[in-house]
């Protein structure tokens, strides 16, 4: 019996990340998903992925810190060894994240560099440190938004932050061929979870308004993304690579 592949999925225990956990658990993929203050939380996802049949771990880490990466990386190689009795992984799935709502005229330097250090700085160099224990032949999936394509006032910042993980991709892509290493970009649009405080969950207005808006008349739940972030660890998304998909519904088409 083939040894079941493993995954690390940034922001894994709650919103679109623990969807995309439990989606790769019914693909019989293990997971080591981080999480940021939430333990509790994390533990709930662990046994929920225990309870499809497959073996899960949590670390704690802030993916804003760069600082902090040396030291995770010796906790997730030590996860690793004791927990799945390996020491390499094959998906990385960059998904940790939140926004900031505010006009470009009042984002304050503050707010910017949040952004820009869990978006772009954090993705660049966990990245980079998890590519010594990343298998040839894995794959790298980042997360972006329907934001960096269309227009939603009030998200200039985040949304650049994920053009430029677009951008970086492609390069990624590229670069690591050479490895038989796939990176692709899903960017869901509007989904109802708690990021954002809530707002398209728990707004009914906005809700209504953005669902207008789609083609497929309603807007997004984290079921329709996760099983695509686990479509791109399967066998059958081999040849796709340096590509971004949309999980919209057909927003603002």
């Amino acid at each position: 019996m083939a040894t079941p592949k493993l995954a690390l999925v940034t922001g894994g225990s709650r919103g679109l990340g623990k969807n995309m956990a439990l989606s790769l658990a019914k693909k019989g993929i293990n997971v080591v998903l981080t999480y940021h203050s939430n333990q509790a939380e994390a533990q709930a996802t662990i046994a929920e992925i225990e309870a499809l049949g497959q073996k899960a771990a949590a670390l704690q880490l802030d993916t804003s810190n760069v600082s902090s990466f040396n030291a995770f990386f010796d906790g997730f190689v030590t996860t690793l060894k004791n927990t799945f009795g390996t020491d390499h992984f094959d998906f990385l799935i960059n998904n940790a994240g939140t926004a900031v709502y505010a006009p470009f005229a009042d984002t304050e330097e503050s707010d910017f560099d949040h952004l820009m250090n869990i978006h772009f700085k954090g993705v660049f160099f966990l990245t980079q440190k998890a590519l010594p224990l990343l298998n040839d032949g894995g794959r790298i999936i980042n997360i972006s938004t329907g934001l960096a394509r269309f227009v939603g006032v009030g998200y200039a910042a985040y949304a650049s932050m994920k053009g430029a993980i677009e951008t970086l991709s492609r390069y990624m892509a590229q670069e690591l061929g050479s490895r038989q290493i796939t990176v692709n970009v899903v960017a869901p649009g509007a989904i109802e979870t708690d990021f954002g405080g809530g707002v398209v969950r728990d707004n009914p207005e906005i809700n209504k308004h953005l669902a207008q808006l789609t083609a497929l008349g309603r807007v997004g739940l984290p079921d329709d993304v996760g099983g695509v972030v686990a479509f791109l660890c399967s066998n059958d998304a081999h040849w796709i690579n340096g590509q971004r998909i949309e999980v919209s519904g057909g927003h603002r088409l």
